[in-house]
């Protein structure tokens, strides 16, 4: 027998209290960080759904495993057991530990990309993109036109333009394209999912190029979960093989071990290649750490290798995409757009969509991503032309293709309730619509401003 409620498959061991703030708190935190929601402290803020990298609760058996972390600066036990876990899930036979997925991304392109070169992706996202043109080199985006289309009910939407990588190669000539990249689940775009027919037909233009494929995998087990859902086929293959058989079509991949390896910290860089590897552990020696810690700890390797081998449970992941959903279905109940299917990890409100009286260049997603916290204390993250457009010479800005707000679930953190109260904000400040009024930017920074940059409200 099958029941509506969704029940998180876990039990509360330990609790952490969360602080209720005044309107006049919130709208002076406001100011105070030049309407950055970056800028504001944690506890001023009620439910922080600004990101899910890092921001889960571990379980008992993580915590356990730290424990018995083996600190030893060369040969760590506590890498061997990590390295053993990322090659069963992956195939990858070099694996390199960083500290954060960007450290991963910024070794593999410095070694890999140089000045002049294109990095075709379905979409890059920040640091994955940042990355790419601090070393001269163009990120150039290759979604499936689906997937520039919010209200598109496609079931992978996160899939690369096969055809259009085909002509982006023949245009450039091979040698300016040094890799092709996929990131699987596609979180620029809404969280959405890439097929594993997709990732094959990738494969094979990259092969008639002979060109290496990466995968940005921080949420391979959300990404293969969505495959068992929804590709013909897949209904009865074990989440864990559809993974691995992911990872079996790619040359090597990054990962942020803080999205799906369940952890607050940590992540790698693997592949097959032993040239590649060896430049990149000598760079990773040189600005992170041994290659067998990689910039972290024993106890964090541990957390994130127990962590990679729970993601993969499917009743987590069940869970996990259905109370994601959830969310998705109350806010459009309540009258806000979002990006269609919910994707694994976030909730993306279309702020283009609820908001047609502010353009682009006043940061409409900006606009409703403030509003939000000011109606209730929920902090989510600006996807639009803060993060994605690029400041002009005459001091305007290129839009961004989408104005999204991504409201990203922490897992294993907030209950069904928070998630019931996080949808009353949402009503709210979708009635509120006709009064939210647009930004401009007064300080930013010239690589990922969204971080760091300061506004102002622009009246009437």
């Amino acid at each position: 027998m099958s029941f509506r409620t969704i029940i998180e498959p876990f039990r509360i061991h330990s609790t952490q209290a969360i602080r209720h703030t005044s309107a006049e708190e919130r709208e002076a935190a406001l100011r105070r960080a030049g309407y950055n929601l970056f800028g504001l402290h944690g506890d001023e803020v009620l439910i922080d759904l600004l990101t899910d990298s890092g921001t889960g609760a571990m379980s008992s058996r993580q915590w356990a495993a730290m424990m018995d972390g083996d600190e030893s600066y060369a040969g760590s036990r506590s890498f061997y057991r990590f390295q053993d876990v990322v090659r069963d899930i992956t195939g990858l036979q070099e694996v390199i530990p960083t500290h954060q997925g960007r450290a991963a991304e910024r070794i593999l392109f410095h070694v890999m990309v140089k000045p002049g070169q294109v990095v075709p992706n379905n979409t890059h996202f920040d640091t994955t993109r940042a990355n790419i043109e601090f070393n001269g080199a163009e990120a150039r985006d290759l979604v499936i036109p689906e997937g520039r289309v919010p209200a598109s009910r496609h079931p992978f939407k996160g899939n690369m333009d096969v055809a259009a990588l085909e002509a982006t190669i023949k245009d450039l000539g091979s040698e300016r394209v040094p890799l092709v990249m996929v990131t699987v689940t596609n979180n620029s775009g809404g969280g959405q999912p890439v097929s594993l027919a997709n990732l094959r037909a990738v494969r094979a233009v990259c092969d008639h190029h002979r060109l290496a494929l990466y995968l940005d995998a921080c949420r391979f087990a959300e990404n293969a979960y969505f495959i068992k859902l929804r590709e013909p086929g897949y209904a009865d293959v074990p989440v864990k093989r559809i993974a691995q058989e992911m990872f079996a079509l790619a040359d090597g991949c990054t990962m942020s071990a803080k999205k799906d390896g369940l952890a607050n910290i940590g992540g790698f860089l693997a592949m097959n290649d032993p040239e590649v590897a060896a430049q990149c552990r000598n760079l990773l020696i040189l600005t992170e750490g041994f290659p067998t810690y990689g910039g972290l700890a024993g106890y964090d390797l541990e957390a994130v290798a127990t962590g990679l081998e729970e993601v993969l449970d499917e009743e987590y992941l069940k869970y996990r995409l259905r109370s994601t959903a959830y969310l998705a279905e109350k806010a459009e109940a309540a009258g806000m757009p979002v990006v269609q299917p919910p994707g694994g990890h976030a909730v993306y409100l279309d702020a283009k969509a609820l908001l047609p009286h502010i353009p682009p260049s006043q940061y409409p997603a900006q606009a409703l991503a403030v509003e939000l916290y000011r109606v209730g204390g929920v902090r989510g993250v600006e996807i639009g032309s803060v993060m994605f457009g690029k400041a002009l010479p005459d001091g305007t800005d290129s839009p961004a293709p989408l104005e999204l707000v991504r409201l990203a679930v922490p897992r294993r953190t907030y209950t069904q309730s928070h998630v019931d109260y996080v949808g009353e904000v949402i009503a709210e400040a979708a009635r509120r619509k006709d009064a939210i009024r647009g930004f401009r930017i007064v300080d930013q920074a010239p690589w990922l401003r969204h971080f760091t940059a300061r506004f102002e409200p622009i009246t009437l």
